[in-house]
């Protein structure tokens, strides 16, 4: 058994060869993040291997800094690991009581740790090329993130220019306020305006549901509203409306990307009652191959949602809490998905109900209902059949 260790960075890779007796086959060597550099790290690995040697390559994932390394080793047919960060700390610190880390460390405790650990599962292709997915789904998500700070910006402003106006209707992020506050910004504005003009304003964005008697509402309430006259906030509040309007139109697109992808992976997930795609998509772009996977419970604790477990002599953890250590969007994919699924299926509706009657708080039983939302995904993209032949 060859174990080539590679320690990541932005412009250079340190690499360490080592055999399974460990004998250093070549020491720590830097190469460039450039094709020349790639090549002769493949030159290496093939000068220190023999045919009939055993090959495991080993990096940790660093993000983007790895990405076009991973694919180029994976081109090449070299069964390559990805390690979480957080097992070659703890590994690292294992073998010594120093506090020692360094690239070329690094690079050796990745080297070593590939030899020690059998249960480590190699990256597959994929895996690889379902990163365009992730990317996808993790540029909605930040996309998303973006709009609704947008959307409190609106809110405050709309407080302070003309607060009346959110009792006026059941939510000031509506296509047709928007229209109406990107041409009157303010209560002054409004209160001025013909009512003619509103009125053809509300009704033609709401596409007739606002009519002339919420024109009349909104001025009349524009014309004893207590908003101040800040034209800074009222040129503030159309520049946030437009942000808003472009953002909407980039996610309309990225999901159009994702709806795509999803079309061809034809994923059973997306026939359970409740799940959606952008919620299904974000699933499978973060778990990417379910076969690294033996049990539903490795992939809980890779999503970071089992909990923690603290025993000592008689000391125990009453209360154990989700460790939180894995993928966010992972978790935040799950919880939302589980939210959405027992409400729209009735067996999670009444699971989630019979945690509740077990006195469990709410986050509690929907955590109970998400393992149970893992075992199900998990049996699916095994099985490869849909929730109903699942379910009967």
């Amino acid at each position: 058994m060859i174990s080539v260790g590679i320690d990541v960075s932005k412009d250079k890779h340190d690499c360490f060869i080592v055999n399974s007796e460990g004998e250093v086959l070549a020491d720590v060597f830097t190469i460039h993040n450039t094709m020349d550099g790639f090549n002769f790290l493949l030159q290496r690995i093939r000068e220190c291997t023999m045919p009939q040697d055993k090959i495991k390559v080993g990096l940790e994932a660093t993000g983007h800094y790895s990405y076009n390394l991973l694919g180029f080793l994976l081109d090449n047919g070299l069964p390559t690991y990805v390690l979480n960060p957080l097992r070659t700390n703890l590994y690292r610190k294992s073998l010594s009581l120093r506090k020692t880390k360094t690239d070329r460390v690094d690079a050796r405790t990745i080297a070593t740790m590939l030899l020690s650990d059998a249960g480590l599962k190699p990256y597959t292709d994929t895996a690889y090329h379902n990163e365009e997915l992730k990317s996808l789904t993790r540029y909605r998500f930040d996309k998303v993130k973006e709009r609704t700070k947008l959307k409190s910006s609106i809110s405050r402003l709309v407080c302070i220019l003309f607060p009346e106006l959110e009792k006026l209707v059941p939510t000031l992020h509506m296509a047709s306020i928007y229209a109406l506050l990107e041409e009157f910004p303010d209560a002054k504005q409004i209160a001025a305006a013909h009512l003619t003009r509103l009125k053809a304003l509300l009704e033609t964005a709401s596409k007739g549901h606002y009519k002339r008697d919420m024109a009349l509402r909104i001025r009349d309430a524009a014309r004893n509203s207590i908003g101040a006259f800040m034209p800074a906030k009222s040129l503030e509040l159309q520049h946030t409306i437009r942000l808003i309007r472009e953002l909407d139109a980039e996610i309309a697109e990225i999901e159009e990307r994702i709806q795509s992808i999803m079309n061809d992976l034809h994923s059973p997930i997306t026939t359970i009652p409740g799940m959606g795609v952008r919620m299904a998509a974000m699933i499978l772009a973060e778990v990417g191959d379910f076969t690294r996977f033996v049990s539903p419970d490795k992939l809980l604790a890779y999503a970071g949602m089992s909990p923690s477990t603290y025993q000592s002599g008689q000391l125990k953890n009453c209360y154990p809490h989700m460790e939180k250590r894995g993928s966010r969007y992972l978790r935040y994919a799950l919880y939302n998905a589980t939210k959405c699924v027992c409400h729209w299926n009735p067996n999670f509706a009444a699971y989630l109900a019979k945690k509740r009657a077990e006195g469990k708080h709410y986050n509690v039983a929907l955590s109970h209902a998400t393992k149970k939302l893992v075992r199900l995904i998990f049996a699916m993209e095994k099985s490869k059949q849909p929730y109903s032949q699942l379910a009967a």
